[in-house]
């Protein structure tokens, strides 16, 4: 690498983020509670007429997009092994291609038939975007597709992996990737440099099969929550020290839902915690047997709390007493996180069928229907008022 070319990328990446109130740059969207806050989605939105442009992609994965500007990034796997690791962006005005970049998977790409090595959702910055595989192979680039660095974290910890596949998704805060790497040989949570992969801290976890992404607190400082089976560890991404842990017992596949001061976790159903100071203990608001969640996260909005259980019944609660206020069938069965949007509701099911449901209705109603007629497991994004979906091997936009 030239000197020149070290000076650009430090530039790069001492400037100030540059990420827009707009941008989705990481999974669940930029508060990690796939809520969006614009309010100029047409009411029609979800239908033929309104796809924007869809494109092939070059493998097959679970990711969801992230959008940055006018990119949108997403993985994928490919190859008789998933042993191709592709981190391609496109152009959000009309698809076409701008960049791909290929990597060979160096950890292991045995997952169950069900998800794929491209599972986990990148993460951007502003500055960066950096995605991780279920190979535990992870890679970070500049926004034009410019390697900054490569690190095969299966090769490094050989016995963190499962049989069914690693799906936790990045996160990235001050500057440092942090990487939640939890199975039943080996666990841990790493905190990677930005600029060059290496390790910041590394914490030793639990021994067990763990499917969740880790969550920013924001704040003045910001925090980062882990979760596993055994609840939670907030710690401090910079240096990885612990600042404080609620031990009552977590689930390890759907997230946390952090919204105006109060942590939503997969709890025992679900159970509300008023965050306070960032070392301190948060206080225990309510707990809610009946809004237990399937695979999806919880959402939150407009006051009430959504959960999706996997054969695909909605409840939803009072965010403030978690008291359940009504339960709607919807077709299908679920994995992906429903999108909140003003007063509606985005759900598809895993065989593709987006429901669009009114969560104003005194008993929610479904008002819109759209079948891609593929398999979607992926949570939907949104960014400046157009929707992304991700089939296994297909990208949409709708506009």
């Amino acid at each position: 690498m030239n000197l020149v070319l070290v000076l650009v990328l430090v530039l790069v990446l001492d400037s100030p983020a540059l990420l827009r109130a707009a941008d989705w740059p990481q999974f669940r969207g930029p508060s990690a509670n796939c809520v969006s806050l614009e309010t100029n989605l047409p009411h029609n939105l979800i239908a033929k007429s309104n796809i924007g442009w869809q494109v092939d992609l070059p493998g097959e994965g679970l990711s969801s997009p992230i959008i940055v500007g006018d990119r949108v990034f997403v993985t994928c796997s490919g190859g008789n092994r998933q042993q191709t690791l592709h981190v391609v962006c496109y152009n959000a005005d009309d698809g076409s291609k701008r960049w791909e970049r290929r990597f060979w998977a160096t950890g292991r790409t045995m997952c169950n038939k069900k998800t794929a090595v491209a599972a986990p959702t990148p993460a951007s910055d502003g500055k960066i975007v950096a995605a991780i595989f279920s190979s535990n192979d992870a890679v970070c680039l500049d926004l034009d597709g410019n390697l900054l660095w490569f690190r095969g974290l299966g090769r490094d910890y050989p016995n963190a992996s499962n049989n069914l596949g690693m799906s936790s998704s990045l996160v990235i805060v001050d500057g440092i990737v942090i990487a939640q790497v939890e199975a039943e040989s080996d666990s841990f949570v790493a905190g990677l440099d930005a600029r060059t992969g290496v390790n910041r801290w590394k914490l030793e976890r639990t021994r067990k099969a763990n499917w969740t992404s880790p969550v920013i607190l924001q704040g003045e400082r910001p925090s980062v929550v882990l979760q596993s089976s055994d609840g939670l560890t907030v710690i401090e991404p910079s240096t990885g020290k612990t600042l404080w842990q609620y031990s009552d017992g977590a689930s390890s596949i759907p997230s946390s839902t952090p919204v105006g001061g109060v942590l939503f976790v997969p709890s025992r159903g679900i159970t509300a915690l008023q965050l306070g100071a960032r070392n301190e203990v948060p206080k225990q608001l309510w707990r809610a047997g009946q809004l237990r969640p399937g695979t999806a996260s919880p959402v939150v909005q407009n006051g009430k709390i959504f959960t999706l259980s996997d054969n695909g019944v909605l409840t939803c609660g009072d965010a403030s007493t978690g008291k359940r206020q009504w339960q709607l069938r919807m077709k299908g069965e679920f994995s992906a996180t429903p999108l909140a949007a003003g007063h509606l509701l985005y759900c598809v099911n895993e065989k593709g069928l987006v429901q669009v449901v009114d969560i104003s209705k005194a008993e929610g109603e479904i008002i819109n229907e759209h079948d891609f007629a593929e398999q979607i497991l992926s949570t939907p994004s949104l960014s400046n008022g157009s929707i992304y979906f991700r089939s296994r091997t297909k990208l949409w936009k709708f506009i």
